[in-house]
């Protein structure tokens, strides 16, 4: 356990040390989620999160340590949709992230961490997470629709 963790705070100081501002970090919580913040410089980042004495309706976007936010998970510089689109400038991405500052409303599908992130930097609301989910659902209910018409179709069969 122990040398789990210094491997995670080696490579997290590495990621840390390799950021500029407005770079977006994702940090791994587990294998079907990550969470999204932006860097903001000065070791800080700006993300959305949310707050256990309010109702999941509400999130809050705060101005917190790179360390605190990373705990003990594996964070990585994630900029890969600026192949698809131009980035503000660093200092802009980290204005809007500021801006934001405070009570936010919260949706999983529409509202999350991720589509926070991408607007700071791209001016866009996008989750690649939330998109996959919903792929995953469409395709096991597709299956079970199948799976259902033909069961209709063949119990005369039996």
């Amino acid at each position: 356990m122990a040398q789990c963790l210094v491997k995670n705070y080696r490579h997290n100081k590495f990621v840390l040390d390799n950021l500029e501002e407005g770079d977006l970090i994702s940090i791994k919580e587990n294998i079907l989620y990550s969470h999204w913040a932006v860097y903001a410089g000065d070791d800080k980042v700006v993300h959305l999160s949310g707050k256990d004495d309010v109702s999941s309706e509400f999130a809050f976007v705060k101005l917190e340590n790179f360390w605190k936010v990373v705990g003990n998970k594996k964070a990585k510089k994630n900029n890969k949709k600026d192949k698809e689109r131009t980035p503000f400038r660093g200092k802009d991405i980290v204005k809007r992230a500021l801006s934001m500052i405070g009570p936010n409303a919260y949706n999983l599908l529409c509202n999350n961490c991720e589509h926070f992130a991408t607007w700071c930097r791209y001016d866009k609301k996008k989750s690649d997470q939330v998109d996959k989910a919903l792929t995953v659902v469409s395709v096991v209910g597709g299956i079970a629709v199948a799976a259902g018409l033909l069961h209709e179709m063949f119990k005369d069969d039996e």
